[in-house]
């Protein structure tokens, strides 16, 4: 598996993977074209290289504004759950946001999905404040997670 950034190409096998996993933002063609070219914005995609064609098994994408990013959308092929996908994403992100400079990134969650807090947890991520009723069908509380990538300078 790699991780890499998103091409053009990878357009159809992101939206395939956004319709399998209800837990993911259902954005439209055009909301990932249009965050690839903004100068804050980055999708990354994980594939497999080693088979004709490469096969996509996950996106993460990321808007970065000045010293701060947010995960916006992040989502893995059911078939390839568990397999350290997300993790090999949210890792190669730290990575580049650390890079440009970015000292923290934000992310929502639904406060029910025990998984993705497991996973954001252990990549690093903390709790940063709850939002009240912030999801619908069902409706649900959102858990906003912070993730520091320069940790604060402490006292003189």
């Amino acid at each position: 598996m790699r991780i890499r950034f998103f091409e053009k190409e990878d357009l159809p096998a992101i939206l395939a993977i956004q319709k399998k996993a209800p837990q993911a933002a259902q954005w439209q063609a055009h909301d990932y074209s249009r965050l690839a070219v903004l100068p804050g914005g980055m999708i990354l995609v994980a594939d497999l290289e080693t088979v004709t064609p490469r096969k996509v098994l996950g996106f993460a994408a990321f808007y970065r504004v000045i010293d701060e990013a947010e995960i916006q959308n992040l989502a893995v092929d059911p078939e390839h759950l568990r397999q350290g996908v997300a993790r090999a994403l949210l890792e190669q992100a730290k990575q580049r946001l650390r890079g440009a400079g970015t000292k923290r990134c934000f992310l929502e969650v639904r406060a029910g999905n025990k998984t993705a807090l497991e996973l954001y947890f252990s990549v690093g991520f903390g709790l940063y404040a709850r939002r009240k009723n912030y999801y619908r069908n069902p409706p649900e509380d959102a858990l906003v997670l912070c993730l520091e990538l320069f940790p604060p300078a402490v006292g003189p």
